[in-house]
């Protein structure tokens, strides 16, 4: 029996053998011959400028915080660009920035927020109130509808000062407003109004550390300090995002100082790291688990509506030894679909590799020779587990043909409900518990798609609980029924490794917890201009 293969609207990166592509970028770079990095001056020929591989293209809708989608990747350029009232920071989450305090009333019901003074747009424009509603009310990414059902009006009683009243009490206001979406992330109202949201995201202004430059797709972002920024002043005068999707060209390029920074790196790459003289390893373990999806779940003539079929992919994946492979066993097994960081958090039972078992559950779902599962869908950025994954699956008679695509891409067909078959999936975004349950769990969730009544029913429960010991017990009892069902089947939770050149005085990486990537960029510093 074959699973329905998914939509043909988005077009797979083509993969090939990766020790293979490894190799041959590697040869060439010994060889002094790899021509295809954009630029020509090595990084060290810059004063005071810092430059950072990146593993993915950059879309422009992670310049515009009112599209902010429920993953991590759009804060890897709005920590430069934008500036938010409150944002998780190094030693506190949230952490007060374009506000310097913020107050709730006691029932619960407004929350009002200082603005900090003298704080401007890179435009110089002054930051203000206006400017907090007007973006508030633009947003339209991640949990939007969620966050203007809950809030029922945004006041302003004085150009310093914004007040948010809500229409029942919610305990997960700040959460949501301050780290699980863009929302609180400040853009200015005139300047937005004048160029439009196309405008905006040729030419973003917003009130980072960093103001834009210029934006070449698919090759790199130039940002300048913006000074005076309010923090501090900036040791890097120009930071650049130089976009380099193969793992090994980025590693050539920060052997011969190209990069400052090259992000992600694996495996065989990861460990020559290690054994490189003036570089050195960074491994950062964030808040994303990885996972798969069986989007189908729900469909009765589906071998994914099964349990034991997906219990058996569970069971298929060989944790330990793809830790070790790709992340050097930097990585954490939680066995959980959920951040083991996370307020909330409940810890499962420890995965278990088990083949035998996963064939036997196969053949009692009547499939004793296996099935056709159709495509396995994943972020072109980790096709490599993807094949690895694929091979445990094939191994236990699960049969499916990876679909990479570009990270963009991919989030919005996942977003779109565009995936059937397999989906590895996977999230960093801020948050907690509930944060994430709303996003890939219930009714609505921005990547659920479907639900099960009883979670609905849980979620409601918790989401007006006050007292945070029954709302654990509530948030503890829904994470085990994902778990019971099989909802994900968990593979890891990611421990993101860079490499990081001799230039490099502070990288940024893992001053914010949770937050695998170089941030705040106004702590970033070289040893020598």
């Amino acid at each position: 029996m074959r699973s329905s293969d998914a939509g043909s609207e988005l077009s797979p990166i083509a993969s090939g053998p990766a020790t293979a592509t490894r190799r041959d970028f590697l040869a060439a770079a010994a060889a002094g011959t790899l021509s295809g990095l954009a630029g020509s001056a090595r990084a060290a020929d810059a004063d005071g400028q810092m430059t950072i591989g990146v593993h993915i293209s950059l879309a422009p809708a992670w310049f515009d915080p009112a599209e902010t989608a429920g993953i991590i990747t759009p804060f890897l350029v709005m920590y430069a660009l934008h500036d938010a009232l409150l944002k998780p920071m190094p030693g506190q989450n949230p952490a007060p920035c374009l506000a310097e305090s913020w107050s709730a009333t006691e029932d619960g019901m407004s929350y009002e927020f200082v603005l900090r003074k003298g704080t401007t747009f890179h435009n110089g424009d002054p930051v203000t109130a206006e400017d907090v509603k007007f973006s508030f009310e633009r947003y339209r990414g991640a949990e939007h509808t969620t966050m203007k059902e809950r809030v029922v009006s945004v006041e302003i009683p004085d150009p310093q000062r914004v007040r948010f009243n809500l229409m029942t009490r919610w305990p997960d206001f700040i959460t949501f407003y301050s780290s699980a979406t863009g929302a609180g992330w400040i853009v200015p109202k005139q300047y937005l109004e004048k160029v439009g949201d196309d405008g905006f995201k040729r030419a973003p202004v917003g009130a980072g550390p960093y103001k834009f430059v210029s934006f070449n797709p698919g090759v790199e972002l130039i940002l300048e300090a913006h000074r005076p920024y309010w923090r501090k002043a900036q040791a890097v005068k120009r930071l650049v995002l130089r976009v380099i999707p193969d793992e090994s060209t980025r590693l050539a390029a920060l052997k011969r100082n190209e990069i400052d920074i090259a992000m992600s790196i694996r495996g065989e790459l990861a460990e020559e790291i290690q054994h490189s003289p003036g570089l050195t390893l960074k491994p950062a373990v964030g808040s994303a688990p990885y996972w798969l999806y069986f989007p189908e779940q729900w469909d009765p003539a589906s071998p994914w509506h099964d349990d034991r079929v997906r219990r058996a992919a569970a069971l298929a994946i060989d944790g330990p030894t793809i830790n070790q492979a790709l992340t050097l066993g930097f990585s954490r097994l939680t066995n959980s679909a959920f951040p083991e960081n996370f307020e909330f958090y409940w810890q499962p039972p420890p995965p278990v590799f088990d083949p035998e078992e996963a064939r036997r559950l196969l053949a009692a779902a009547g499939f004793p020779n296996g099935f056709d599962a159709g495509y396995y869908t994943c972020d072109a950025a980790y096709a490599n587990l993807g094949e690895a994954v694929l091979n445990n699956l094939t191994a236990v008679g699960i049969h499916a043909r990876l679909r990479p695509l570009e990270r963009a891409a991919f989030f919005k067909g996942y977003a779109d409900k565009k995936f059937k078959n397999i989906v590895q999936g996977a999230s960093g975004a801020f948050g907690n518990l509930a944060t994430r349950m709303e996003t890939f769990v219930v009714k609505g969730g921005v990547y659920a798609y479907g639900n099960y009544p009883e979670l609905d029913e849980l979620f409601a429960q918790q989401a007006s609980e006050l007292d945070r010991g029954k709302r654990e017990a509530i948030l503890h009892k829904m994470q085990q029924i994902v778990h019971e069902k099989t909802i994900y089947a968990p593979i890891w939770q990611l421990a993101f490794i860079s490499g990081v050149g001799p230039r490099v005085g502070q990288s940024g990486f893992g001053l914010i917890k949770g937050f695998v990537y170089p941030a705040p960029y106004e702590e970033l510093t070289l040893t020598r201009a």
